[in-house]
């Protein structure tokens, strides 16, 4: 059992693991870009400002989502290269059980409060109806979308990488039908858009939960595992830790962001944060991705105590991330207007997001890095680091730039924060990794 991630050739590993899990983000992440132009197309460029505001409120249902998938996905990575197959069907069990308590009640918060809560995220009069059309389809959702990702990142995690793109890719193609369906044919607008989403998260869950009921299933639901153990909560919530602080610190960078652009430059220049946020995600959820695909890699290989594969694995990581990023810079410095020009026919709403994403794209080529470093600590339960690294980025250097960018440099300065806090996040991460690999050369028992 998994036997391969201790012997097979790490590129032909990482090729094997990482390109089902790239191609289903990449998939996921055009069906949300659809989703985008559609509305954009289809409702007008205050919608697409409407469902901007959104963001924060999603990457908020995600966040803790990813508390329980990706920690018990990384628990279960270590503990399977440890061969503990009993500890990791409780860890599935208890992350289940998780999943239902911690989304069924961030759920029922978020519908409470959700007109207070987009208002707090930059809502205009013009806007927030937009969004709150979109978010009370959504937010019910939230509990399978937790179930849907979580489990998805668990059935990667114990050797089923082509199955976990295939769910990727099945809840894409649902959504991506849906959507032109029910905006106009049906004509329901930003609500259809959020009801395909749903729809496509449903068929993902039972796609997924019905995968560890299976007698040939690697891992398998199982009742006696049902009952949460403190150990095991414990431990998926400590690695968990890591990606839930990443996306609760973009949730507060997103109202920042949201507050200053309505400040610098009104409705239409969140609109323009939606679609250059669209773009930008498109390269970065392939490298998430890839992440996906290395993390069995590294927590097996940690497991087992190959050292030299863990770390051959970053490194090919860290070069792939790169291409990606450098690919992602050609694309916002070269085609700026050709991509704004996919999500909206208003050419105000063009002119603004096409400067945004070229000044945003400045030092694209550099994040892939930090991103691999962050997933890299993550992937062998270094849980205090990865979550420092992931809050540099996105909130230690981003919301200081946020702050002092805007008002000497007005709307530019804005856009400029992000590409400054890349640069500095990249920084700090090649300086942590470069003193945990100087430390391990002394001492392997470091790791242990």
């Amino acid at each position: 059992m998994n036997n391969n991630l201790a012997t097979e050739k790490i590129g032909k590993l990482i090729w094997t693991y990482s390109l089902p899990a790239i191609v289903g983000t990449l998939v996921m992440s055009l069906y949300n870009i659809v989703d985008r132009i559609f509305i954009g197309q289809g409702v007008g460029p205050l919608a697409i400002s409407g469902l901007a505001l959104t963001f924060p409120f999603t990457i908020l249902l995600m966040a803790f989502g990813m508390l329980v998938g990706a920690g018990s996905a990384a628990r279960i990575s270590i503990t399977l290269g440890e061969n503990d197959k009993e500890k990791a069907e409780k860890i599935l069990a208890n992350a289940l059980v998780l999943t239902f308590i911690i989304s069924g009640t961030v759920v029922i918060l978020s519908y409470i409060f959700m007109s207070d809560v987009l208002r707090l995220f930059g809502g205009s009069e013009q806007t927030i109806g937009y969004a709150e059309e979109y978010m009370r389809i959504i937010i019910p959702g939230g509990i399978l979308s937790a179930l849907s990702f979580g489990f998805n990142n668990i059935m990667r995690a114990s050797g089923y990488p082509q199955k976990a793109m295939l769910t990727m890719i099945i809840c894409a193609l649902v959504n991506v039908i849906l959507d032109p369906i029910f905006i106009f044919v049906f004509h329901w607008g930003i609500q259809g858009a959020a009801l395909a989403t749903n729809i496509s998260y449903l068929v993902g869950t039972v796609w997924v939960l019905s995968h560890f009921m299976k007698s040939n299933s690697v891992l398998k639901f199982r009742k006696k595992n049902f009952r949460l153990e403190k150990d095991i909560v414990k431990s998926i919530i400590s690695i968990g830790m890591s990606p839930f602080s990443m996306q609760l610190a973009a949730t507060f960078v997103y109202i920042l962001i949201n507050s200053t652009l309505l400040k610098y430059g009104g409705d239409l220049a969140i609109g323009a944060f939606g679609i250059i946020n669209s773009v930008n995600t498109l390269i970065i959820m392939v490298i998430i991705g890839l992440n996906q695909g290395t993390q069995p890699i590294i927590g097996y290989n940690f497991g087992a105590k190959n050292y030299d594969r863990m770390f051959t694995t970053l490194k090919y990581g860290m070069i792939i991330a790169t291409c990606l990023t450098t690919l992602g810079f050609i694309i916002g410095t070269f085609m700026p207007s050709l991509m704004a020009s996919l999500f909206t026919k208003d050419t105000e709403l063009q002119a603004i997001a096409t400067k945004a994403l070229r000044i945003s794209v400045t030092l694209f080529p550099l994040i892939g890095v930090p991103i691999v470093i962050t997933n890299f600590f993550q992937s062998i339960g270094r849980a205090k680091v990865s979550i420092f690294l992931s809050l540099t980025r996105q909130f230690i250097f981003l919301i200081p730039s946020l702050l002092l960018l805007p008002p000497i440099f007005g709307l530019t300065g804005a856009w400029a924060a992000m590409p400054v806090s890349d640069g500095l996040a990249t920084i700090v991460s090649i300086i942590t990794i470069s003193i945990f690999i100087k430390r391990f050369d002394k001492n392997k028992a470091y790791l242990n």
